[in-house]
């Protein structure tokens, strides 16, 4: 499916029916949280280490179209933010393995090509040296498509990038563009697509006469919240379903807008994310395509909540979040 292009208002209207989420931890049967879609539906996730992964066949093709020296290692390498952001990739209740969507993506690719899973977590700005330097093979850590990072790296796509704007409950504040941030106080990563739409917007604010965006940086989520709390930020742009993930399990925060991580014309998308040139894209793809296919990819988004950001096959290398002009 070639990448959607859309309004900033279709895009909204799109991500209507996005993540919802209740209940909390309960430590009585392992560590549990209740998630609901829009619908009513609920389910209740595991938290705990042992996850109870959704698996899936081998499929000797598409193996077989790995470069030589990771089929005979048997193993894929694979890195991930340490940062704890679920449902992404967060920590289970033993507080030391990693469980979230992006991990069980992971395995599921794993099962497709044959090879056990073997990820490293690491500080965001890590996993793109790692993969520079071939000490990791893939990335499965909420990594967009973007322009600028094509030129370096090769994309095999697996869920729709959609953005969330974190606000105090009661706060007031809508965000549906540039103008709605004008002069406002907001936290986001370094280093991430978020940021570099959030630089643009107050580039644009700045152009038109308003007042630029006061954008602040925090080493981690908790630190972050904190500031959200004590009234020091007014906002916090991160991806929309850990945005909707603490809005609904701490009570205290509300998603105030959503936006598409490739800007106003362009569904954003994340993907696998390997060297250029590795050879692995195209099994990756393959192997994602299998997963589509045969149905546990979907039992795996619907697991975390996650169902609304789904694509129809996995692309290599689309349009991305375009480049900054300067």
């Amino acid at each position: 499916m070639p990448a959607l292009a859309r309004t900033a208002t279709a895009v909204a209207l799109g991500l209507s029916s996005a993540l919802l989420l209740a209940g909390c931890s309960d430590p009585s049967d392992g560590g549990t949280t209740e998630i609901a879609d829009t619908s009513g539906a609920r389910t209740r996730i595991n938290l705990s280490a042992d996850q109870k992964r959704i698996t899936t066949e081998k499929v000797d093709s598409i193996a077989a179209r790995l470069p030589a020296e990771i089929r005979e290692r048997g193993t894929l390498k694979t890195v991930a933010s340490s940062t704890s952001s679920a449902p992404l990739t967060f920590y289970a209740t033993d507080n030391k393995t990693q469980i979230g969507v992006e991990t069980d993506i992971a395995h599921l690719v794993g099962d497709v090509l044959g090879l056990k899973i073997d990820t490293t977590p690491v500080s965001w700005e890590n996993i793109f040296v790692g993969l520079d330097s071939a000490k990791y093979d893939v990335g499965f850590s909420n990594i967009t498509v973007t322009e600028e990072r094509k030129e370096k790296y090769d994309f095999a796509t697996y869920r729709e990038d959609n953005l969330g704007f974190e606000a105090e409950k009661g706060s007031g504040l809508e965000v549906d563009g540039p103008e709605d941030v004008a002069g406002l106080t907001v936290a986001v990563s370094s280093g991430t697509n978020q940021e570099k739409l959030l630089v643009e917007w107050s580039k644009e604010n700045e152009e038109a006469g308003r007042k630029p965006v006061d954008i602040k940086y925090y080493q981690n989520e908790s630190d972050t919240y904190l500031a959200l709390r004590s009234g020091r930020i007014d906002l916090y742009l991160g991806p929309n379903p850990t945005a909707a993930y603490h809005a609904a399990t701490s009570g205290k925060t509300e998603v105030v807008g959503t936006y598409s991580g490739a800007g106003d014309t362009l569904q954003g998308l994340i993907a696998a994310t390997t060297k250029k040139g590795s050879g692995l894209v195209e099994p990756l793809a393959d192997a994602l395509d299998e997963v589509i296919d045969n149905g546990t990819y979907a039992k795996v988004l619907a697991r975390w909540g996650l169902a609304d950001e789904a694509v129809e096959k996995s692309e290599i290398n689309p349009p991305g979040l375009p480049k900054t002009d300067e």
